[in-house]
Formats: structure tokens, sequence, C-alpha cells
């Protein structure tokens, strides 16, 4: 009657631990996050793309080859009116070396690219340049585009 007695009342240790109410369940239930996941890398998949610096300028083609960079730098652009910004954030000539101090995280040993647009005079270009270095930064680096390529659209 031992072990026949325990069957017949339908009473056995698998069903004692479903039946259980005093202990919580263990069992996580991983579908909603793995759909947010996905959710999230599509987009990140399409806004990435759109997340350059959105001055508009025509950048210069050339054949140079692009560089291997592990960080993004800051990038000062110069529109073909002449106008100066810091990423998207237009500021004047004068105040750029003061604006990119309180910016840099490597203090003048922080890598900068300069992005002119094509109608943008030599000495306009050589101005920025002139700032930048009297601030003592010396690592900068001109922006331009592949010669094989499309133009983009900004």
């Amino acid at each position: 009657m031992g072990a026949g007695g325990a069957r017949a009342g339908g009473y056995t240790r698998r069903n004692s631990r479903r039946r259980s109410s005093h202990g919580a369940i263990s069992e996580i239930n991983v579908t909603p996050l793995v759909d947010v996941m996905l959710v999230l890398l599509i987009v990140f998949m399409v806004a990435a793309p759109l997340m350059t610096v959105g001055v508009p300028i025509e950048l210069p083609k050339t054949e140079a080859k692009p560089m291997n960079q592990q960080t993004e730098p800051l990038t000062i652009s110069v529109q073909a009116d002449r106008k100066v910004y810091i990423q998207e954030t237009e500021i004047p000539l004068g105040e750029l070396a003061a604006k990119l101090q309180a910016l840099a995280k490597n203090g003048n040993q922080e890598q900068l690219m300069i992005r002119a647009d094509t109608a943008v005079p030599y000495g306009a270009v050589m101005e920025v340049m002139g700032v930048l270095n009297s601030a003592g930064y010396t690592k900068i680096g001109l922006v331009t585009f592949p010669k094989d390529k499309a133009a983009p659209a900004n």
C-alpha cells in the first residue's frame, strides 16, 4: 500500500512542486527581452548612418585612403559662407580655441578633423588651422571624400 497508495491518490512529488504556493517561480521568460533587443538593433542599424556630423558641406574629392581610428575625433566644419562649426554647433572663429579647450578630453593632444566645403577659399581654411595651431593643437586632419564614390547627401 505504500507505493501503490501514493499513486492511487494522484499525489506525487512532481505534482507537489507545481502546486506549491510558497516558492517563487525560478523560470525567466526571455521572449520579451529578445523582442526588445531586436527592435533596438534595428533602430540603431537605421540610425547609425544618420549620426554623422550634420553640417551640410560638399567635401573635396581625393584619392587618399581612409584613416584607421579607434575614437571619433572632434570635427570642425567650415561652410561655403565661412561659418565655422564644432560638431553641429555654430561658433565665431574668435571663440573657437576657448570652446575646443573646454570640450577636449585630452587637452591639446586631442585629434581634430577639419571639414571644409569645396567653395571655401584656401585662406579661410588656413585661418581656422592657424587658430587651432596657436591654441596648441598639433593633431589636425583634413576630411575629404573618395573620388570613386558618389558624394554624400550632407
